[in-house]
């Protein structure tokens, strides 16, 4: 966490990552012309964030995309801050970045993870209903060929759900990507929606979420990206894990991790 707490300890760091922030997914040009920085400066301070792991990239096509990554701030939020405070703290971010931010315009979700695994391990933990069912509470069957469905199941007395999710890429050991569902009606009875509320959240567009696994040293390196959101969308929210102050992808993938790394499920949250 050194590393962490050095980064942003530079004001110009912080400018950076307030903009990527704004907008996620910046190409170094785009970074250097919003902030009026030299391209050699923000550069270095590009490469000090990384090296940190509060900034991630991935390319597109010959461009290289900066994203600002969780993964680091979530850490320091596990250690310091207590799970039965988090949902407080997360009400109150969310609620003044209601006030103080007009609606992101096309959301992205990108987080990424050092896994002490291997890339066969890892594949195994994202695709198989035995490992799913330990850390995300859902076992999750598919073939995981192309156009194949992916079914659900909460639990082993239940069938499998087809909730219209698709496999939109797969390459073991290297990258499955795949449609998400859309909100479920056993989130409007957990959220308390009324029926006209949850009819309207019910029909947002179904976004995509990809996992990038990539050998790093003895690890591996997972890098999740969600997206394909509309604006305003809220199930970017939820998936970001700030609708209630709890879950998303930061708790789930910290689940992976300490399920490949320790081989126990993430112990449960204290209730409050």
């Amino acid at each position: 966490m050194d590393d962490v707490f050095k980064a942003l300890a530079d004001a110009s760091r912080r400018r950076l990552l307030d903009s990527l922030n704004a907008r996620n997914g910046q190409t170094l040009r785009e970074l250097c012309a919003g902030l009026e920085m030299a391209r050699q400066s923000v550069s270095k301070h590009l490469a000090v964030l990384e090296s940190a792991q509060l900034v991630t990239t991935t390319w597109r096509g010959r461009e290289k995309l900066h994203y600002l990554n969780a993964a680091p701030i979530n850490a320091i939020t596990e250690r310091w801050i207590q799970r039965y405070d988090r949902a407080r703290v997360h009400a109150l971010a969310d609620l003044k970045r209601a006030l103080e931010q007009p609606a992101m315009t096309n959301p992205v979700f990108v987080y990424t993870t050092y896994i002490n695994s291997t890339p066969e391990q890892l594949w195994r933990a994202l695709t198989e209903p035995a490992f799913t069912s330990q850390y995300w509470g859902a076992e999750l069957k598919s073939d995981w060929q192309v156009g194949s469905p992916v079914l659900w199941r909460d639990g082993p007395d239940q069938e499998f759900r087809d909730m219209e999710q698709v496999v939109l890429e797969s390459d073991p050991y290297r990258r499955l990507a795949y449609s998400w569902h859309r909100f479920q009606p056993e989130h409007a009875e957990h959220f308390g929606w009324s029926a006209e509320r949850f009819a309207e959240l019910a029909r947002e567009k179904q976004s995509r979420v990809s996992f990038d696994i990539e050998p790093h040293g003895g690890a591996v390196r997972l890098t999740v990206t969600h997206d394909d959101f509309e604006a305003g969308s809220e199930m970017y929210t939820a998936i970001s894990g700030g609708m209630d102050g709890s879950g998303g992808w930061p708790e789930l993938l910290a689940g992976l991790k300490t399920l490949l790394e320790t081989g126990a499920p993430l112990a449960p949250a204290p209730s409050s």
